[in-house]
C-alpha cells in the first residue's frame, strides 16, 4: 500500500475529489432540503423541524394526544414534537422531554438533557416524573449514523428497545406509545415485543417520513 503524505500532489487529487464528492452530496441534500414541502410548511406553522408533520399525522389517525395529558418526549431535539404536544395538553397536561443535545426552551416543557442509555439520565427523567402514571410515551431517537447498516441498525433497535421498556414502567393501562423503529434486522422482532405488551399495535409510515427512508411509527395502545 503506497502511503502519501499530506501536500503531495497525488494525495491532493485524492482529497479533491473526496471532498468534490462529499460536496455534490451535500449540495443535494440541501438542495432538497430547502424544496421540501414540510420545511416550508415548517417555517411557516412556526414549528422547529419538519419531524412535526410525522406526528400531526400519526394525531390525526389516532387521536393519541388529549387535553390534560401527561406526555414524554425521548429524543426530542430541536423540540418540535414537544412543542406540538404542549399545545394539545394545555396548561392542565405536562410535557417532559429529553435528548443527548440542548434544546431551547418551549413553555410547558421540561427537559432533561443527557444520553437516555446512561442510568442516571434514565433515573433524572423517573424523578422528574414522580409518582405520577404518563398517557403516552413518544420516540423520535436515532442513533449517529456510521452509513454501515451492521452497525447502525442494532443501535437504532437498542434505542427502541430501551424507550418501550421506559414505556411499560410509566405508562397508564390506557396509555399510549409512538416509536421510530427503522425497517432491517431486528425490527420484526421488536413488533413483536411491542404486541406482548399492548393490545392495539399499528405501524404507520407518515406522509412527512421520506420515501427512501426505512423508518416507519410504531403505535401501541392500551397496555395488556
Amino acid at each position: 500500500m503506497k502511503c502519501c503524505l499530506r501536500g503531495e500532489p497525488e494525495c491532493q487529487v485524492e482529497l479533491s475529489h473526496t471532498h468534490m464528492s462529499r460536496s455534490k452530496s451535500s449540495k443535494r441534500w440541501l438542495d432538497e432540503h430547502f424544496d421540501d414541502e414540510y420545511v416550508k410548511r415548517s417555517r411557516q406553522d412556526g414549528y422547529r423541524s419538519r419531524a412535526v408533520y410525522k406526528l400531526i399525522e400519526i394525531q390525526q389517525k389516532s387521536q393519541i394526544i388529549k387535553p390534560g395529558m401527561r406526555v414524554v418526549d425521548l429524543g426530542a431535539a430541536p423540540g418540535g414534537w414537544s412543542q406540538f404536544c404542549a399545545t394539545l395538553v394545555g396548561d392542565s397536561g405536562r410535557v417532559v422531554a429529553s435528548d443527548i443535545l440542548p434544546v431551547d426552551p418551549l413553555p410547558h416543557v421540561e427537559f432533561v438533557q443527557g444520553d437516555f442509555r446512561e442510568d442516571d439520565v434514565f433515573e433524572a427523567l423517573l424523578s422528574t416524573l414522580g409518582s405520577d402514571k404518563c398517557d403516552l410515551v413518544i420516540s423520535d431517537m436515532a442513533p449517529n449514523i456510521s452509513g454501515v447498516d451492521s452497525i447502525d441498525q442494532p443501535k437504532s433497535i437498542y434505542l427502541c428497545e430501551l424507550a418501550l421498556d421506559m414505556a411499560s414502567r410509566i405508562l397508564d393501562r390506557d396509555g399510549a406509545f409512538v416509536a421510530k423503529l427503522f425497517q432491517g434486522q431486528g425490527s420484526d422482532d421488536y413488533i413483536k415485543a411491542v404486541r406482548h405488551i399492548f393490545q392495539k399495535v399499528k405501524i404507520i409510515k407518515p406522509k412527512a417520513s421520506r420515501p427512501r427512508s426505512r423508518e416507519v411509527y410504531v403505535l401501541g395502545q392500551k397496555l395488556v
